[in-house]
């Protein structure tokens, strides 16, 4: 059969590669990537924007490539980029959003919204690398809390996640380092943790050690795998669920050989129950982890206003649904209330709502489920692992379910 003939403008080729609107189409892509979207979004996005464009194209996007092919039939031309998954960059995020809303609406031209997008790209954090060391030691201060430690785990915890984020500022301009950064991580972490829990004792080392690696686990990626799988991405979901298991088997691996260099070095710690803190301690716990995150995922700061009360909604929703469902299966209500807040923030003010969204929900992602898994497989705790494995998948369906619901139910009238 011959194919059918090409739309108005000629696709040939040529045209095709010296099209501004392509040069755009591929940018976008590029930024989207780089900034944390997920792969149903991101090929959603760029179709989204190729037909209001006037521009016949497919996307299919994977974990580390991007394709995209313009044309109609034998005329057809496909590019290839290659990408590496970067951190989640939700201040890079909002300013793809303006990018693409002028050049959806005319203000701006493929080419200049092009040439905007490759700056945004290379945009360093926000903030200072100071300020986001410290960022890691409140994140792990305010985690010890939610896992029921009490004074000494919370200054433990904040001395362990310090000690990570000066290893991630020390990381950064080391390729190699990088690559090891998980386990090198959890290996100095729970080997200072081992070493402070007999110096210092009566101190819970595990809850110590798993506050301080809190930012290091892959639990919203692991989130992201599930969300994929369900939409239907198989390819980009099971690379993503594979990178997820691999982060958790690096910080395991490090964890275990940490814990044995101490025992070897000043001998095994006492196993303690945290005695904990009041109630009403996970409230300002949680703005403190609020505000970490915001610094972490690059946020910009008026937002974290907005980022605090999606936590709050996701807290509240999730330990409602806790009551209702089970431990497991709360979270559904937990990520439903913190779509409600996304929407909320994009109706507001025209921002992503991904900007609530990413941290409400990494306050309620399994990441420590998902360790304290591998940390019984690696302890030959066979059946206790593979339980936890277990809740931690219910946690991450539930938590995609709540997601996925909210998108039906609730209005969606902005780009992002």
């Amino acid at each position: 059969m011959m194919s059918p003939p090409p739309p108005s403008g000629k696709w040939n080729t040529g045209e095709i590669a010296a099209d501004a609107r392509v040069s755009f189409l591929l940018a976008l892509g590029r930024a989207l990537h780089a900034a944390g979207h997920s792969a149903q979004a991101l090929e959603e996005l760029l179709e989204l924007a190729a037909t209001r464009l006037g521009v016949p194209g497919q996307f299919f996007t994977t974990p580390t490539s991007i394709f995209a092919a313009f044309g109609i039939g034998t005329q057809q031309r496909t590019y290839l980029i290659r990408v590496q998954p970067e951190e989640t960059n939700l201040g890079r995020l909002a300013d793809i959003k303006v990018i693409l809303d002028k050049a959806l609406d005319g203000t701006l031209s493929p080419g200049q919204a092009a040439e905007q997008l490759a700056h945004v790209t290379v945009l360093e954090s926000p903030y200072s690398p100071t300020l986001t060391t410290l960022a890691f030691a409140l994140s792990s201060a305010a985690s010890s809390v939610f896992f029921g430690g009490g004074p000494r785990e919370v200054t433990l915890a904040a001395v362990l996640g310090l000690v990570t984020g000066l290893l991630a500022l020390l990381a950064k301009p080391i390729p190699a380092l990088q690559r090891i950064f998980p386990a090198a991580a959890a290996f100095l972490v729970a080997g200072l943790a081992g070493i402070a829990g007999v110096a210092v004792g009566n101190v819970s080392v595990g809850v110590a050690t798993l506050a301080g690696l809190v930012v290091l686990l892959p639990g919203l990626m692991l989130v992201g795998a599930m969300g994929e799988l369900a939409s239907g991405h198989l390819a980009s979901g099971t690379a993503r669920a594979a990178g997820a298991f691999i982060a958790f088997l690096q910080i395991g691996f490090g964890v275990a050989l940490g814990t044995t260099v101490a025992e070897r070095l000043v001998g095994a710690a006492s196993v303690i129950t945290p005695a904990g803190l009041p109630a009403g301690s996970i409230w300002p716990a949680l703005i403190a982890a609020s505000l970490a995150f915001t610094v972490l995922l690059k946020a910009d700061r008026h937002d974290a206003p907005w980022i605090i009360f999606g936590a709050l909604l996701a807290i509240l929703g999730s330990r409602a649904g806790t009551m209702l469902v089970g431990a497991e299966l709360g979270p559904f209500f937990g990520a439903f209330g913190v779509a409600i807040a996304g929407a909320a923030f994009s109706g507001r003010t025209s921002r992503p709502a991904s900007v609530v969204v990413a941290p409400g929900v990494l306050v309620l992602v399994p990441g420590s489920v998902g360790f304290r898994s591998i940390a019984a497989l690696l302890e030959n705790r066979v059946v206790a692992g593979i339980d936890t494995a277990f809740a931690a998948m219910l946690t991450a369906i539930a938590l995609v379910a709540g997601l996925l619901i909210a998108s039906v139910v609730l209005p969606s009238r902005r780009h992002l």
